[in-house]
């Protein structure tokens, strides 16, 4: 039996791993379920998982969560730093790090350097500190196992082949809500209507990312740091029925793709259960019943936040952080009606030409630069 930590556990990548692990609990014991302020679901959560800990980072949320679990057995931890506490516990095997945006880059990393294996949802974990992040995994030889749908995707594809025989990686995007909407019309965008995605059911932020197609532009400089690929290699393919959830092409020009549903209760499950694709209840494919399977290019002038990745990719260094604590700040301020939806772009490249590049950023860097980042953000 493993043990495992859900950071996150409130959020919907820790909903669903707590799905999955319903049907996994001869396998696995959880240590810690952790939430930022969703006290009520974390107290239903901890009551029936009944985990050793919870962590509650609001402070504000801690004094519920404490008295109503103060007949269990559970511990009750506050505080970023508890939070931070519990990523580094070397006690547990494997850490799911659901956390949303650049505050799941450090537990990721206090993780690795505990010799805990990571199930990383966490994007930003890698955009922020890839090079960092990668030199402690190969130090500590431990594994990082991608839960995004795409990465799995490529991951499974990749399984025993040669790296040296890939031409190349196609990354495949629903294209979101506004792939068939004109761009004229893109300033008058609100914030309900970029929250209704076509396919797939997540978070705000992720939901928003999906609309600007940032969060492919994040995939992007995921799959660079993941797969060890040069920005030429990774290619992105808009695939709006979201079945095939990526692609791998060899050398010999053949193409290994990985279709299923949509939904992240597989890509959680193969994360956790690694090599093995065990049964689940949930639902199949039925390619008769979709039928058509439609690919286009991606339209950067709709949706410059891919450029704009792949340009902070090519210039590398501190530049992909100032991309993604940006782009963060600035979808909190498009979903408050502070600013347009066609500026969340226009923030972002402004920014990246504007801070002080930092070739190879430590933590101290990246402290400075999430802090010029977010002055940046406001004050745009």
């Amino acid at each position: 039996m493993k043990t495992l930590s859900i950071l996150g556990s409130t959020g919907s990548i820790g909903v669903n791993t707590l799905s999955v692990i319903q049907d996994l609990e001869e396998h696995y014991k959880i240590k810690y379920l952790t939430a930022n302020s969703n006290s009520e679901l974390l107290i239903e959560q901890a009551i029936k998982f009944q985990p050793e800990n919870v962590v509650v980072v609001n402070n504000d949320k801690f004094k519920p969560v404490k008295e109503a679990l103060k007949k269990t057995n559970i511990k009750v931890i506050k505080g970023r730093e508890g939070l931070l506490e519990c990523a580094g516990d070397s006690e547990v095997d494997i850490m799911m790090n659901g956390l949303v945006g650049t505050a799941g880059m450090e537990p990721t990393f206090r993780a690795i350097s505990s010799g805990v294996d990571v199930a990383l949802s966490n994007k930003e974990s890698l955009v922020m500190a890839g090079d960092l992040i990668n030199r402690e995994k190969d130090s500590k030889k431990c594994t990082i196992f991608p839960v995004d749908s795409e990465h799995s995707a490529i991951w499974q594809c990749l399984l025993g082949e040669s790296m040296d025989d890939v031409q190349k990686i196609i990354l495949t995007g629903s294209g979101g809500p506004f792939r068939n909407r004109n761009i004229d019309s893109f300033h008058k965008i609100t914030p309900a209507e970029a929250l209704n995605h076509p396919n797939w059911d997540m978070g705000n932020k992720i939901t928003i990312d999906s609309a600007t197609m940032m969060n492919k532009g994040l995939e992007i400089i995921e799959t660079y740091w993941l797969f060890e690929m040069e920005p030429e290699a990774i290619e992105v393919v808009i695939h709006p029925q979201s079945i095939i959830h990526s692609m791998v092409e060899f050398q010999d020009r053949s193409v290994k793709a990985q279709l299923g549903v949509p939904d992240m209760k597989i890509p959680i499950q193969y994360a956790l259960t690694y090599p093995r694709h065990k049964y689940s209840n949930w639902n199949s494919l039925d390619l008769t019943a979709i039928s058509t399977l439609t690919f286009e290019p991606p339209d950067f002038d709709k949706f410059p936040c891919m450029k704009l990745a792949y340009d902070a990719l090519s210039s590398g260094g501190s530049t992909p952080a100032v991309l993604n604590v940006v782009n963060e700040y600035a979808v909190y301020r498009f979903l408050k009606n502070e600013i347009l939806f066609t500026d969340i772009p226009k923030m972002i490249e402004q920014a990246c030409e504007q801070h002080e590049w930092v070739k190879h950023p430590d933590f101290e860097a990246l402290s400075y630069l999430e802090s010029w980042s977010i002055d940046f953000a406001q004050s745009f």
